[in-house]
């Protein structure tokens, strides 16, 4: 079958793009003109809204993803990957070069959400498919204990699976949005023996450190963009006061507290 999504040299082109515009606005920010490097100008917060809508695009992916609505999987992939190098352009532009304030600590972790995903993607996944294709070291057999506790958690997940999704088989099961929102007590339950089953099989034990972890990293670097942006966008919009620190506040906004 032909690859649909991005080749690593096509990856590792666009983000290697992504990264010399980065540089080249940073050059050339002294000449342009005033409203390009003035923090909160209309240029640059219409910059910065443009640069957030595009970056709103990988969390609709991890949204169609869970929710199993994807009819074109590799098409959302390609689409995150594309908006996510652009968004961090457009708010690289909107920080104006003022990096010495808290919100350049978004741009930072942009930074590292790339340099994660364009590893997993040219490094990663190669060891995740000779992990597939191989017989993992650290898979021993477990104790009598253990063994218990392993059949005890199967057959709770079995029982909560009978609620949550009767038609589905316990060994390749795994809990969607649509269950979490219509049963939370459920799928929450169910995620918690899946961990603990994973635990007593020391999963994470038989890969390396940055195989296990690095999607974990991922998404918690994700989100906590998410939560920076929104912490950005209240204090920006009815904080504008505090923000402003005494100076000119030339943005948009509802409330100037904080002034």
């Amino acid at each position: 079958m032909q690859r649909r999504d991005f080749p690593d040299a096509r990856l590792l082109q666009l983000t290697a793009g992504a990264a010399i515009a980065v540089v080249f606005w940073f050059v050339v920010r002294g000449g342009l003109p005033e409203m390009w490097r003035t923090p909160g100008s209309p240029a640059l917060y219409l910059t910065g809204v443009a640069g957030v809508l595009l970056l709103l695009v990988p969390v609709v992916f991890v949204v169609v993803k869970r929710g199993g609505q994807g009819a074109n999987p590799v098409g959302w992939f390609n689409a995150h990957i594309l908006c996510s190098l652009a968004g961090m352009v457009l708010v690289a532009i909107h920080s104006g070069g003022f990096l010495r304030r808290p919100p350049a600590l978004l741009l930072l972790a942009l930074v590292a959400l790339a340099a994660l995903g364009v590893w997993a993607r040219v490094r990663g996944s190669r060891r995740m498919a000779a992990t597939f294709a191989a017989k993992a070291p650290a898979f021993t057999r477990p104790d009598a204990a253990a063994r218990e506790r392993l059949r005890a958690l199967i057959i709770e997940k079995r029982s909560l699976l009978t609620e949550l999704d009767p038609l589905a088989s316990e060994g390749t099961f795994s809990v969607n949005l649509p269950q979490f929102i219509r049963s939370p007590r459920l799928a929450l339950a169910y995620r918690r023996l899946a961990r603990e089953e994973s635990r007593l099989l020391g999963t994470r034990r038989a890969v390396s450190m940055q195989q296990a972890w690095w999607r974990p990293l991922h998404m918690a670097l994700a989100w906590l963009f998410v939560l920076g942006v929104v912490i950005h966008v209240v204090t920006v919009t009815f904080f504008a006061g505090y923000v402003a620190d005494g100076g000119p506040i030339t943005w948009w906004h509802l409330r100037a507290w904080g002034g």
